[in-house]
Parts: structure tokens; C-alpha cells; sequence
């Protein structure tokens, strides 16, 4: 990692530790904030500016306050309960997508893992993952598997951080299926984790096409990190859930919608 990546690394660190402090406290001061996290004044306003303009926290005279709307991220296990239904579809329509001798990504989260499911036997495919839970389900036989290693997220079950760049800046694939927390037309991608925000966009980077598997209830919604913009996108893999102006928003930024219904029946846009 070069010394830009490593600042915008720490200044990501740094932001997410705010974000915490003014959530859990409701409103702090400049002064406060840059006293305990031994930074300049300028640094802290410069931070909060990026946070006030992402939605995180509301900038007032003096300081910072809470908004009070934090996207929470439930334990993983937890996750497979909520949209299941839309999930299944939206993975059975990602499978569409996978043809003989490719090499593909698949990124953590429930949805991924249901794609990777319907991958399990299929030994015509090579599949790179930062997944733990994904690389176990395929342990046993299918795909070629290779896995990313790095810092053991235990929320969200991936590997993930500085530590993943050494192995994806060698690596090329055809397709990365991401997932995430939010997606928004202003902060684009976002997750809850600084760390995983990296990894997610070193994946984007290294992919031919990068198609984005996230049920309607994702979309509006901001977490904290950063993890890649809309034009970043290919194609957008949701359900029917989406409203029709964001998903012409959306479009403008040449990516490719699918919507599946609870019925498996896939339209494309």
C-alpha cells in the first residue's frame, strides 16, 4: 500500500471513530474531537465536512451532532432472514450471468452466498472470494476455489483491509458480484466498515464487469464507509421493490438494471 492509500486509509479510520463518538454522545465540539483523537482542528473539520456531506452527522457552529439514522449491520446469520425471498431471485438471475471457464468474485453477504450456492458442483467455473462462508460452502468440491486472505471480519465473515491488496493487485477476473449495505445515488456504495470499503472497491478495480446484487430494501440507504460509486457498477441485480425514478436514475449512469419478481421472473431495463 503507497502512502496516498495508507492516508486515505487512516483518514477513513478516523472518520468512522468520529461518526461513533458524536452517535453515542449526540453532539461534541471541534475542539473536543481533535483533543481526543490528537488531530489538528483543521483535520477534524475537514472530516466532519465529509461525514455532514455524506449524511452521517448534521455540521452545526462549533462542532457536530447526530443524526440519529446509523445503519446498523445485523450478525450474518441474521442477515439470511431478511428479504429472503428477493434474495433467492436476485441470485438465481446472477447465475444467468456466469458462463463456462469464467473467473469470477463473489463478495461476502447473504446474497452472494445463495449465488454461491447454486454454484456447487460446477467445476467449469473459477471462483476467487474473500468469503469464509463461501469459500466452506465450495470447500468440498466444484469450483475452483482461491481465497483472499487478510483480517478476519467476524461480523460480516470476509477477509478484508490492507492486507487483501497484495493478492488482488495480481488478480484479474471477468465478473465480481459485490453486495452491500447501502446504496444511495449521492454516497453510491456504502458499508459499515472502513476495512471493507477497501477491499470492495480493490475488487471493483480488478474486474472486467462488476455486477451489484442488492434487494430493494438496500437502496437509500447510507453506512458509514465509502465503498465504490454507481458508475462503478455494470449491471444492478434488485427486486421489484426499486421505484421507478431512482431505477431511471440509476440508468443515466450506464448501468444495466435487472429486476426479478418474487416469482423468479427476471425484466431487464
Amino acid at each position: 500500500m503507497n502512502m496516498q492509500q495508507d492516508s486515505i486509509h487512516l483518514a477513513a479510520e478516523r472518520q468512522e471513530r468520529i461518526h461513533a463518538l458524536i452517535t453515542e454522545r449526540g453532539t461534541l465540539r471541534v475542539d473536543e474531537l481533535a483533543e481526543i483523537l490528537s488531530v489538528s482542528l483543521a483535520t477534524i473539520r475537514r472530516d466532519l465536512l465529509e461525514l455532514d456531506r455524506r449524511g452521517l452527522i448534521k455540521r452545526v457552529h462549533g462542532g457536530a451532532m447526530s443524526v440519529r439514522n446509523r445503519v446498523v449491520e445485523p450478525m450474518f446469520d441474521d442477515k439470511t432472514s431478511i428479504a429472503s425471498a428477493q434474495k433467492q431471485a436476485i441470485a438465481a438471475a446472477a447465475y444467468h450471468d456466469i458462463e463456462s471457464n469464467d473467473t469470477i468474485f463473489l463478495d461476502g453477504g447473504s446474497t452472494i452466498l445463495a449465488l454461491a450456492r447454486l454454484l456447487q458442483g460446477r467445476e467449469d467455473v473459477n471462483v476467487v472470494t474473500n468469503s469464509l462462508r463461501v469459500a466452506t460452502l465450495l470447500a468440498g468440491g466444484g469450483p475452483r476455489l482461491i481465497l483472499i486472505g487478510g483480517h478476519l471480519r467476524h461480523l460480516s465473515q470476509t477477509f478484508v483491509g490492507p492486507l487483501t491488496e497484495p493478492m488482488l493487485s495480481e488478480l484479474h477476473v471477468d465478473k465480481a458480484f459485490m453486495g452491500t449495505i447501502g446504496l444511495s445515488l449521492d454516497a453510491g456504495l456504502t458499508t459499515t466498515d472502513a476495512d471493507e470499503a477497501f477491499t470492495k472497491k480493490r475488487v471493483m478495480r480488478c474486474a472486467n464487469r462488476v455486477l451489484l446484487l442488492a434487494d430493494a430494501s438496500k437502496i437509500g440507504k447510507v453506512a458509514f464507509a465509502h465503498a465504490g460509486d454507481i458508475a462503478d457498477l455494470d449491471v444492478l441485480i434488485t427486486d421489484d421493490g426499486i421505484d421507478q425514478p431512482t431505477r431511471e436514475s440509476i440508468a443515466k449512469n450506464h448501468v444495466d438494471i435487472i429486476c426479478v419478481t418474487l416469482e423468479h421472473h427476471v425484466k431487464q431495463r
